[in-house]
């Protein structure tokens, strides 16, 4: 009877459980305007955990941290801490808790505003010029990798999509 059961059973599988993020919540019943905004948002996600574990890996540092000095290097001239606040879509707190690590570091300074004396910019030094300059060329290779799987037609193609996309949603009233 025990080579009998054993030809009877079927072979094992082996099951591969997938990623669980955003899009797993999704089935094919539901509209895709809905799949899609949540592919989107999956491989945002994804994006983001990447370059932000390649930062913390490669360069003991933080994305916010990054981002605030992409603002300055875009800015020679430096930035209020509310124009960072702004272009980086939070709170002032945050921006002066970056800017504190950041200073101590001797990687960006604040200087008194010529205008209004009352209010600093920030400028990064020419040290965080130089290691922004490391990050940036590493931190757009990553990118490059990520997108790697695509040809240039597509990412052409995708750019373009979601460029009408944004346009459409920028046009669309809330509520």
């Amino acid at each position: 009877m025990g080579k009998e059961a054993s030809k009877e059973r079927a072979p094992l599988k082996v099951v591969t459980n997938p990623p669980v993020d955003a899009e797993t919540r999704v089935h094919d019943d539901h509209h895709v305007s809905l799949r899609l905004w949540l592919r989107i948002l999956s491989c945002t996600n994804q994006v983001e955990s990447r370059i932000r574990q390649n930062l913390q890996s490669r360069f003991d540092t933080t994305l916010p941290r990054f981002d605030l000095m992409a603002q300055l290097e875009r800015a020679p001239e430096g930035l209020k801490m509310s124009e960072l606040s702004q272009r980086m879509m939070v709170t002032g707190g945050n921006v002066t808790g970056i800017t504190d690590g950041l200073e101590k570091e001797g990687l960006v300074v604040r200087e008194v505003d010529a205008a209004d004396r009352r209010v600093f910019r920030v400028k990064l030094t020419p040290e965080g010029q130089r290691q922004f300059q490391r990050m940036a060329a590493e931190h757009e290779q990553w990118v490059v990798d990520l997108f790697g799987g695509l040809t240039q037609k597509q990412k052409k193609q995708l750019v373009d999509l979601l460029g009408e996309l944004k346009a459409h949603i920028s046009g669309v009233q809330s509520g």
